[in-house]
C-alpha cells in the first residue's frame, strides 16, 4: 500500500490509523525519545515494527534536504528493499529499568550539585565550617542557629539547599527499597 499523510504519536490516532492498513502489516520508524511506547503499542497488530537507526540511516540516506516527509519517505524505500539499518529494541522491562536508572542518576547528581552549592554559599561569604559533617542534619542545624558567619542573605538559599537535599535523599532510599523488592520478587518468582 502506498499512501502519505501524518500520523499523531497519540495512542488513539495510532489505532485510528492501523486499521486502515491492509495486512500483512510491515512497520517501520526511526529510533526517537518516544519509539519504545508506539513500538510496544502497535506490535500486536504487525508482522514485524522495525526500528531504523538514525545515524546509520542518516549514513544512508544523506541528502542535502531533511524533513519529516523525506525521512518517512527514505524509511520506506528501506524497508522495501530489506536494506532498513535496524537498531535494537530492547523489552519493555528493560526499558523501564533505564529510565528509572536515569532518572535516579539525575536525582543523585542534582543533590551532588545541591551539597556543592552549599558549600559554595558558605566559602563565599566566609563562613567557617566542618566539611565532613556539613550535610548531617544535626550539624546543618547548629550551623544555621549558633554560627553568627551565616549572613541573612544566604539563610534561604541554604534552606532551599538543604530541604531539597533532605528530599532527594528520601526519594534515594525509598528507590533503594523498592529496586530491592522488584529484584527479591522477580528473583523469587522466578523460581
Amino acid at each position: 500500500m502506498d499512501s502519505e499523510g501524518k500520523i499523531g504519536s497519540m495512542r488513539r490516532e495510532l489505532d485510528a490509523w492501523i486499521r486502515t492498513v491492509p495486512q500483512p502489516r510491515m512497520i517501520a520508524m526511526e529510533a526517537t525519545i518516544f519509539t519504545g511506547w508506539i513500538y510496544d503499542h502497535l506490535l500486536p497488530y504487525a508482522e514485524k515494527v522495525k526500528v531504523a537507526h538514525p545515524l546509520m540511516l542518516r549514513a544512508i540516506a544523506a541528502a542535502k534536504k531533511k524533513n519529516d516527509r523525506i525521512d518517512a519517505s527514505k524509511i520506506a524505500d528501506c524497508l522495501r528493499c530489506d536494506f532498513l539499518p535496524e537498531c535494537h529494541m530492547a523489552t519493555r522491562e528493560i526499558r523501564d529499568r533505564r529510565r528509572t536508572l536515569r532518572y535516579r542518576n539525575l536525582v543523585i547528581k542534582q543533590m551532588v550539585q545541591m551539597k556543592n552549592r552549599v558549600s559554595g554559599l558558605l566559602i563565599e561569604t566566609g563562613v567557617s565550617y566542618n566539611k565532613q559533617r556539613l550535610h548531617k542534619v544535626g550539624y546543618f542545624g547548629d550551623l544555621m542557629t549558633t554560627n553568627k558567619e551565616v549572613q541573612q542573605s544566604i539563610r534561604p538559599l541554604l534552606k532551599l539547599s538543604r530541604d531539597m537535599i533532605s528530599r532527594s535523599q528520601s526519594w534515594s532510599r525509598r528507590w533503594s527499597v523498592l529496586w530491592s523488592e522488584i529484584h527479591s520478587c522477580r528473583s523469587g518468582c522466578a523460581d
